[in-house]
C-alpha cells in the first residue's frame, strides 16, 4: 500500500526501529525493493533524488509507477524526493502525487535554512506531503568532508529548527558521508550526539544520510540510537551492478527478462540484509499492522 511517510517514520520512531530508504532510478530498482519489503514484511521507503529524476524517471512517471505497484502490496510503501534543492523540483514532486520532499539546504546558515524549509512545509502539508530537512552537513566522503565535528549537528539548534520549520523528519549529521569511502576505511560515528539528539527530540523521526559503507554495526547502534529511516544508494547501486556482473558471467546469450528477474532477485537480497539489520522485518506480517494508506 501506498503511505504517508508521516506516518511511517512515526511508526519506526514509536517501535524503534530504521526504514531502509533505497535510491530507485528506475522500474527494476523499485521492483527489487518492493520484493524485498513483501518477503520481509517491512516498510520501504523509495528515494529519487533531481539527478536520477533528470537522467531516468520523470516525477509525473516515478509517482503513477510506484504507486500502482504498491497498492496490491500489504506492506506500507512511499515516495520521497531525496535532497530537493531546487523550488521547481520540489513543487513538481508533490503535483506528481510523492507523499514525501526532502528539502536540502543544509548547507546554507541556519536562519536561511529555517526559511526555505518553513516555505516548503506550509507548501506540503497542504497538499498532504510530507516534509524532511537536514541539519549539519553531511559530506562527501571522496573528498573526506563528512568528518569534521564542527559540520555535526547541534542539539539545541536542532530542536529550535523542528519547532520553528514543522517539518516531519530531520536527517543529522553524525559523521557519514555521502558516496564510497576510501578502500578499508569505516567511518567513526558520533553515538552519544545520536543520544543526546534523540533524548531532546522526543518520539520523533531522525535520518541517517549517506549510510553506504558504515558497516553493519555502526548501522545497528545508529537504530538503536534513535535513528528511523537510513538512506542507502552507492551500496544498493553496487550490489544490483553486482548482480548484473554476476549473471552475464554465466550467460553466453542472455535473455533480457530472466536477467533483469536474475539481478533484481540479488538486489533484493541484498536489501532485506538491511531491513532485518534495522529491524523492520516483520512489522506487517498478514496484515495484521497497517497504517493509513494515502488518497
Amino acid at each position: 500500500m501506498y503511505v504517508s511517510v508521516s506516518e511511517m517514520l512515526k511508526h519506526a520512531s514509536t517501535n524503534s526501529y530504521a526504514v531502509p530508504a533505497p535510491n530507485c532510478p528506475d522500474f527494476n530498482t523499485v521492483r527489487a525493493a518492493l520484493m524485498a519489503a513483501q518477503e520481509e514484511h517491512s516498510a520501504v521507503l523509495i528515494d529519487i533524488s533531481p539527478r536520477q529524476m533528470n537522467m531516468h524517471i520523470a516525477p509525473e512517471v516515478a509517482a503513477a509507477m510506484v504507486r500502482a505497484a504498491a497498492e496490491p502490496l500489504d506492506v506500507p510503501v512511499a515516495l520521497q524526493l531525496d535532497h530537493g534543492i531546487e523550488f521547481e523540483d520540489i513543487c513538481r514532486c508533490i503535483k506528481a502525487g510523492y507523499t514525501s520532499v526532502m528539502v536540502d539546504s543544509s548547507s546554507l546558515p541556519f536562519e536561511e535554512n529555517v526559511r526555505r524549509v518553513s516555505q516548503i512545509v506550509s507548501l506540503a502539508h497542504a497538499h498532504g506531503v510530507s516534509v524532511e530537512a537536514e541539519l549539519g552537513h553531511v559530506g562527501q566522503a571522496a573528498a573526506g568532508d563528512g568528518r569534521s565535528a564542527d559540520m555535526y549537528t547541534n542539539v539545541n539548534m536542532a530542536v529550535e529548527f523542528i519547532e520553528r520549520t514543522g517539518c516531519d523528519a530531520l536527517a543529522v549529521a553524525i559523521g557519514t558521508a555521502h558516496g564510497n569511502y576510501p578502500k578499508d576505511f569505516v567511518p567513526k560515528l558520533d553515538f552519544e550526539r545520536l543520544k543526546e539528539l534523540k533524548h531532546a527530540v522526543g518520539n520523533y523521526p531522525l535520518v541517517l544520510h549517506g549510510g553506504s559503507g558504515s558497516g553493519d554495526e555502526n548501522f545497528k547502534k545508529a537504530v538503536d540510537g534513535g535513528i528511523n529511516k537510513v538512506n542507502l544508494w552507492t551500496d544498493y547501486s553496487a550490489a544490483y551492478v553486482r548482480g548484473l556482473r554476476e549473471e552475464l558471467a554465466t550467460e553466453e546469450r542472455p535473455d533480457y527478462m530472466l536477467l533483469s528477474r536474475a539481478v533484481e532477485s540479488k538486489a533484493s537480497d541484498w536489501l532485506r540484509h538491511y531491513m532485518r539489520l534495522f529491524k523492520s522485518s516483520n512489522r506487517y506480517q498478514f496484515g495484521t499492522e497497517t497504517l493509513e494508506a494515502t488518497d
